[in-house]
């Protein structure tokens, strides 16, 4: 008969590992801490277990840089089929609806908490989707012990201090698009997630979308030669509305949100980096303070052109378009969905395990948790694009 002769825990273990790597456990700072597992380490050793169960699944992480229990067991180790992650979700809007549809779907996760700036509305939502803990400030959800991550789908100018505010709190951290409003802020976020360990990502949804995905793999293949991209970022918001027509209470924003979205894209889709960026833009507006009009030209190390035309002043199809044109094929690409040049559908229902996008990235921003592993699409990935961006911001600033 199994007999259970022990329980340990620790908490924080990506910092600790990062510390291990390092060499950092005897400088002052974690010196106490590591010294406090000697008595554990002392006690294994005295009582070897024939079978250990180690939980949160971060396993894979920890074996695959020691080679062995990171308590220093030699006993041989032996998975657990995955917990379920407990999620907080910050922002409940649109896009914070979107996300839950999408976790709705996907196994052994669960929102446990979810932070919006008015309680009465985010206890509607909560009600809805079976939230049992809910409130107006993020530093409620992180003082929750049972948390393992955060998805911020709050106002942009808050994304970089949020995502900080999750790592120092030892939470794997999900930022919607933009991951920050500035580059000091986007590096501030790389350099702690790199001190910490934890998983951070953005939001970058294109390399998620089927259609993307399914041109992306043309290119790898070789049978695909991406020589230019035509983007139409358009939208009707001469008043300060969200993607459900509701009014906001922040004001968007065409180079730091909408453009990171295809300056990525672009970058990933050529797999060289950008080497060349150009951006004009027209009149600010009188109360928003931002420009609705923006044109931005690109031009990426292997030769392939972008042009994008950025408008929240377009009174028609909404929404943002992209004609990829190649040396073989041409293909229009609109959120999830692919057509050939002729607008003649292309089924792409077989590139992933969903044709939603969000679904996609979230799938992937909780793997990488398991696995312990870097996501796509993670702040180190995508920090290049808001290297640009910074740039063109400079270039509009005169």
């Amino acid at each position: 008969m199994a007999r259970i002769t022990a329980s340990v825990y620790t908490s924080h273990v990506p910092a600790i590992g990062v510390a291990i790597d390092q060499h950092k456990t005897q400088e002052d700072y974690w010196q106490p801490v590591f010294a406090g597992y000697e008595q554990s380490k002392q006690w294994i050793r005295e009582n070897p277990p024939d079978v250990i169960f180690l939980v949160p699944p971060l396993l894979s992480r920890a074996r695959k840089q020691h080679g062995r229990w990171p308590l220093g067991s030699r006993t041989r180790l032996k998975e657990t089929p995955a917990m379920t992650l407990k999620v907080a979700l910050a922002g409940a809007g649109a896009f914070g609806i979107k996300h839950l549809d999408a976790i709705a779907k996907i196994d052994q996760v669960e929102v446990v908490s979810l932070i919006s700036r008015d309680l009465e509305k985010t206890r509607q939502v909560a009600a809805q989707y079976g939230i049992a803990h809910v409130g107006t400030e993020l530093a409620d959800a992180l003082k929750l012990k049972e948390v393992d991550a955060v998805i911020l789908c709050t106002p942009t100018q808050m994304h970089a201090e949020q995502a900080l505010a999750c790592l120092r709190a030892g939470k794997h951290v999900q930022v919607e698009i933009p991951l920050a409003d500035s580059l000091k802020g986007a590096e501030a976020v790389l350099a702690l997630q790199q001190q910490t360990g934890l998983v951070a990502m953005c939001g970058h949804t294109r390399r998620f979308n089927p259609s993307h995905q399914y041109v992306h793999q043309k290119i790898e293949a070789g049978q695909f030669n991406l020589q230019q991209m035509d983007v139409q970022t358009y939208f009707f918001r001469r008043s300060n509305m969200n993607a459900l027509g509701q009014p906001r209470s922040w004001t968007d924003h065409l180079l730091w949100h909408h453009a990171a979205h295809t300056v990525d894209l672009f970058a990933w889709q050529c797999g060289a980096p950008i080497v060349k960026a150009n951006a004009l833009q027209g009149p600010i507006h009188p109360q928003l303070g931002i420009a609705m009009d923006m044109s931005i030209q690109l031009l990426a190390a292997n030769g392939a052109l972008c042009t994008l035309s950025l408008s929240f002043n377009n009174d028609g199809p909404l929404g943002t378009f992209f004609r990829y044109i190649g040396d073989s094929a041409t293909y229009l690409a609109r959120y999830d969905d692919l057509y050939n040049g002729k607008d003649e559908k292309i089924d792409v229902s077989q590139v992933d395990v969903s044709m939603n996008g969000i679904e996609l990235q979230d799938r992937e921003f909780f793997a990488a948790i398991r696995e312990g592993r870097e996501p796509k699409a993670s702040v180190a990935q995508v920090l290049p694009c808001y290297r640009v961006l910074h740039q063109l911001e400079q270039q509009l600033q005169g």
